[in-house]
């Protein structure tokens, strides 16, 4: 039940986006028991003076390729599922479209399942009236 959002630079084709977005997708079903058919991402694109990003923070060398990743998910996942996940998406997105590892930053935000409603003002995976 995860929903994603990737924060890319400006200008990038059509192609490049999509693969950033299933790179994203296969790494979840992957490392995180996520669904296949789970899929919510919400892609936004910022032009450069609309990003303020350290270009070396913690001596990671970023470039203007750089691409933020957050994900809200239900908790449970252990740290070593969180890094495998980790792992997987910088592996993927340097497999396609070529993204630096370097130029990924995933950002984690757990949640319980109450805190989740897909359509209909009800939370379909907690049971109650």
């Amino acid at each position: 039940m995860p929903l994603v959002r990737i924060e890319l630079p400006a200008g990038k084709s059509a192609a490049w986006k999509r693969a950033v977005a299933d790179g994203v997708h296969a790494a979840l079903v992957e490392t995180a028991g996520v669904p296949a058919d789970d899929r919510f991402q919400i892609l936004s694109e910022q032009v450069r003076d609309m990003r303020i990003v350290d270009p070396t923070y913690l001596g990671i060398v970023r470039t203007a390729d750089f691409v933020l990743v957050q994900i809200f998910l239900s908790v449970g996942r252990s740290d070593a599922i969180k890094r495998s996940l980790y792992a997987a998406i910088a592996r993927n997105l340097a497999s396609d479209p070529g993204l630096r590892p370097q130029d990924v930053m995933i950002a984690l935000a757990e949640n319980t399942r109450v805190d989740w409603s897909f359509g209909n003002g009800i939370a379909q995976y907690v049971p109650g009236p």
